[in-house]
């Protein structure tokens, strides 16, 4: 039996607020977007507006928070982070909308082979045999639950666009996840001030986007329509926008209290608690192959999470805490879509 102090009510408190988080994330943000389906980037505006007012908050609150002095130079050279994240989040957003809660991980179930791949592109390295297996275990739990069934309707049946979604949201946070190191320099190695760059930027490039599409347009038309839940859409862009703040603290705080392997289990049950309570909230269908496809993948995210720990080399000496230990993660963009974000190589 395990002993009742209080590190380990700490580590349960810690892991359960971020499974609750996450839970909260992509649930909410499903609601909304069944219940505004012609506004995905409009919701993602304020969303992103959100974590910035909140880092703005935190930088009045804390004076540990410096946010940067807009200068150009500065913001072209994070041109391409900020690019590449928004991109990923819009994406990330629109495979949401075209699946089942309960699919959503399997839709985005290339995450951590794309990951390796980019990782290892960018290195210049080859991994090791054991990763590669575990890489190869997550791919085959992907293909299995996409592979076509005569359990799915055609209403039910995940469509191709949606997939295609799925993988370019996965391959852009694989992608986002190598430039968020090259791009720190530029910040003064500071992660708060790379936060609020990811942020305010990706405000200013979606903007036009929205314009474009007409959802502001739409927004006008659901407004003046009595059947349209505007209290669903305002209260779930408010709840995600601060669940999406707290998710990337609780995600944070679970990696520092708890060990990797810890980290990746609380995730794994997570997962399983999604498949669970999206056939229970929203009725997702629930086929066998959706059910060996996201253990497949569980057991190759938890497998490459245990190979990397026996990989990782012996800890340093401590360092002093540096404010790039707690800035990023606390707003990273790519976490305000989905509560997801567990997997880098």
């Amino acid at each position: 039996m395990i002993p009742l102090t209080a590190e380990n009510v700490k580590i349960a408190a810690v892991v359960s607020f971020y499974m609750a988080a996450a839970l909260v994330m992509v649930f909410v943000n499903k609601a909304v977007l069944n219940g505004s389906p012609d506004l995905p980037l409009f919701f993602l505006l304020l969303q992103i507006v959100i974590a910035v007012i909140l880092l703005h908050v935190s930088a009045a609150i804390s004076p540990n928070v410096k946010l940067p002095k807009i200068e150009v130079a500065v913001a072209k050279k994070l041109a391409p982070v900020v690019c590449v994240g928004i991109v990923g989040l819009v994406f990330n957003t629109l495979c949401l909308r075209g699946v089942e809660a309960s699919f959503f991980q399997i839709a985005r179930g290339l995450q951590l082979p794309l990951t390796i791949a980019v990782s290892s592109i960018q290195t210049f390295s080859v991994p090791s045999k054991r990763v590669l297996l575990a890489a190869g275990v997550v791919a085959i739990g992907f293909f299995v639950g996409v592979a076509p069934t005569s359990a799915y309707s055609m209403l039910d049946k995940p469509s191709a666009v949606a997939l295609f979604y799925g993988f370019i949201s996965s391959l852009m946070i694989a992608i986002h996840a190598v430039l968020v190191k090259s791009s720190l320099p530029h910040c003064n190695n500071s992660t708060i001030e790379l936060a609020w760059w990811t942020n305010a930027g990706s405000t200013v490039l979606i903007i036009p986007f929205v314009v474009l599409s007409g959802e502001h347009v739409k927004l006008q038309e659901l407004i003046n329509t009595p059947g349209w839940n505007a209290n669903l859409f305002i209260w779930g862009s408010l709840v995600t926008g601060v669940f999406g703040f707290l998710l990337c603290i609780a995600g944070l705080l679970s990696v520092k209290v708890t060990s990797p392997i810890t980290h990746m289990f609380s995730s794994a049950a997570r997962s399983v608690l999604q498949t669970i309570l999206g056939v229970w909230i929203f009725g997702d269908l629930l086929t066998v192959n959706r059910g060996v496809s996201i253990l497949v993948i569980l057991i190759g995210t938890m497998y490459y999470t245990w190979v990397k720990s026996q990989e990782m080399p012996p800890p340093k000496a401590p360092q002093p805490p540096r404010d790039e230990e707690e800035g990023y993660a606390l707003f990273d963009a790519n976490e305000m879509g989905s509560g997801e974000k567990d997997n880098k190589a």
